[in-house]
C-alpha cells in the first residue's frame, strides 16, 4: 500500500502568533480535503491523515512550491486571509499540497524545512 500524506507550506516572513499559524494551518489542511480526490482521501483518513508542516522564506518560494506542484498534478490549495486579526485582507499565508502519494509530494517539498 503506498503511503497518503498532506503537506502544508507556511510562511515564514509573516511571523505569525502560534495560534493564528495554527489556525492557517488548519484552514489549509480543509481546504486540501476538499480539493483532493476522494478515494485518496479515503486512504489518508485509514492510515491516519498524516500531515507535515513545512516553511519557506517568503511568498515568492511559496508560489513556487506551489507552481512545482501544479505541475505534478497535486491537489493544491492556497490560503488567503481574511485580514480580521494580525495582518492585512488578502495575504496569502500557506499553502497545501495533497492529501496525495507520499513520494510524488516529496518531490516538490522533499528539500524544505520543518516547522518548529
Amino acid at each position: 500500500m503506498r503511503e497518503v500524506k498532506q503537506v502544508i507550506v507556511v510562511r515564514e516572513d509573516l511571523r505569525l502568533s502560534r495560534g493564528k499559524l495554527a489556525v492557517q494551518v488548519a484552514h489549509a489542511s480543509i481546504i486540501g480535503y476538499e480539493k483532493a480526490d476522494k478515494d485518496v482521501v479515503r486512504e489518508w483518513k485509514e492510515q491516519g491523515q498524516k500531515k507535515i508542516v513545512l516553511k519557506v522564506k517568503n511568498l515568492e518560494e511559496l508560489m513556487k512550491v506551489k507552481e512545482k506542484a501544479e505541475v505534478l498534478g497535486l491537489p493544491v490549495g492556497v490560503v488567503v486571509d481574511a485580514g480580521l486579526t494580525e495582518i492585512p485582507p488578502g495575504t496569502v499565508t500557506a499553502i497545501v499540497i495533497g492529501p496525495d502519494d507520499a513520494k510524488k509530494i516529496d518531490r516538490v517539498t522533499g528539500n524544505l524545512p520543518l516547522l518548529k
